[in-house]
């Protein structure tokens, strides 16, 4: 099965959006069998939308559409594909209702304008929508399924998840491509290549790929075979290998992430987690509380930006700070002390570091010879039997300020990790 995205807006185009909808289906679709052959964005423009539309229907067997749903004037997706289609729009009672139940529990009034969202073309399945108003509307036509979807990514990702793809399992058939990911931290992509390339048994059918990122590096292994237990086969002997080869530096599998593995690993201890951020100013927190059941082991969070606010919440001393700065080994072990102490937990860490301006182009008023932008210091306490256990570690990122936040932010939690 061959596949076509094609994302609708105006503001995709211009660049105002960022188009992330893509890259989620073409992974999805990959791990699912389907490989995705082409990509097109699309203006806010009815000749332009049926012209790609139209062209994707003769040359994929599967046509995915996000954007264009909702019940405003700018939303012409509907009205490209009844064109398209030669079809007439059909009102669905069941979905004008569904939509005003969510505004009646909402407290809200309903927009006129939303009762657009219950049309749809005649013939065509609607998929439910949980999170919002637009539902998708799949078409099946000369062997082709056409399907259209919301722009906003939950709910896209919501309707592909819960409603197309187990209709895909059910319908989908011939050979398999399955994907497994086998996710590392702590080491770049070119280090890692030299321990793996030499040695790694790749049975025939079975491709590995290297996917960097700010968090880690993914090894993607891709099995293609006539069904799913025999790709399953494949696959597992290298995936096997490669977890035995890196050990420690292996973190997870497929949809584990660092937030959800040290979160396991807290409550599998019955630990409790208080965090010291200065330069990541609450993304460590914001990273774990994005995992459901975070309050069983996360206890607490200080954002102290400025060395004062060290002083006063962490007990951070004055002579530490003048001595050798915010952005050093002894503050960040002072600030993970003193957030165990206040605290009273298992587990703190902290982070100190100079994240620079907000652009690479130039360089950052607090750059310099001897500490300069992307210098970071990570502490980890543990309380044990004998006392407070105390580890620091020096981080020399680089010059972007987002960048060196994000990749101080997943230092933090991989050292975090190691430690438990």
């Amino acid at each position: 099965m061959i596949a076509e995205i094609i994302t609708v807006g105006d503001e995709l185009i211009t660049g105002h959006i960022l188009n992330s909808n893509a890259a989620w289906l073409s992974e999805t679709l990959l791990e699912h069998g389907v490989k995705t052959a082409y990509q097109t964005t699309v203006g806010d423009d009815i000749a332009l939308m049926e012209s790609a539309f139209r062209l994707a229907l003769e040359r994929v067997d599967l046509v995915l559409v996000t954007g264009g749903l909702g019940p405003t004037d700018d939303d012409m997706t509907k009205k490209a594909i009844v064109k398209v289609f030669q079809r007439n729009l059909v009102y669905h009672e069941e979905i004008l209702e569904d939509i005003q139940q969510r505004y009646a529990a909402r407290g809200i009034h309903m927009p006129a304008a939303n009762q657009n969202q219950a049309l749809l073309p005649q013939g065509a399945t609607f998929l439910a929508n949980r999170l919002g108003s637009a539902v998708g509307i799949q078409i099946e036509e000369k062997g082709t399924t056409f399907l259209a979807l919301p722009g906003v990514p939950q709910e896209m990702k919501s309707i592909v998840t819960t409603e197309f793809l187990p209709w895909l399992a059910e319908t989908h058939t011939g050979p398999v491509r399955l994907t497994r990911k086998v996710r590392t931290s702590g080491i770049g992509e070119s280090a890692l290549a030299e321990r793996i390339d030499p040695e790694i048994p790749l049975p025939d059918g079975v491709k590995l790929a290297y996917l960097p990122h700010y968090f880690g590096v993914d090894l993607r292994l891709m099995a293609s075979a006539n069904d799913r237990r025999l790709a399953e086969d494949l696959i597992e002997q290298p995936q096997g290998w490669l977890k035995r080869k890196l050990g420690p530096l292996v973190y997870g599998e497929d949809s584990d992430t660092l937030e959800s593995v040290v979160g396991a690993l807290l409550r599998e201890r019955g630990a409790r987690l208080a965090l010291a951020e200065s330069s990541t100013a609450g993304m460590i927190a914001a990273r774990l509380v994005d995992i459901p059941g975070s309050s069983d082991y996360l206890e607490r969070g200080y954002v102290t930006y400025s060395d004062q606010s060290k002083v006063d919440l962490l007990h951070v001393r004055p002579t530490t700070l003048k001595k050798h700065g915010a952005v050093s080994k002894q503050c960040a072990l002072e600030m993970a002390a003193g957030a165990l102490d206040q605290a009273g937990v298992d587990f703190a860490l902290s982070v100190t570091g100079i994240a620079g301006s907000a652009s690479a182009a130039g360089p950052a008023a607090d750059d310099s010879d001897e500490k300069p932008v992307g210098l970071t210091y990570i502490a980890v306490a543990q309380k044990q039997r004998d006392g407070t256990h105390l580890t620091a570690y020096k981080f020399l990122f680089g010059p972007d300020r987002r960048t060196n936040r994000e990749r101080a932010t997943a230092a933090a939690l991989n050292l975090l990790r190691l430690a438990l």
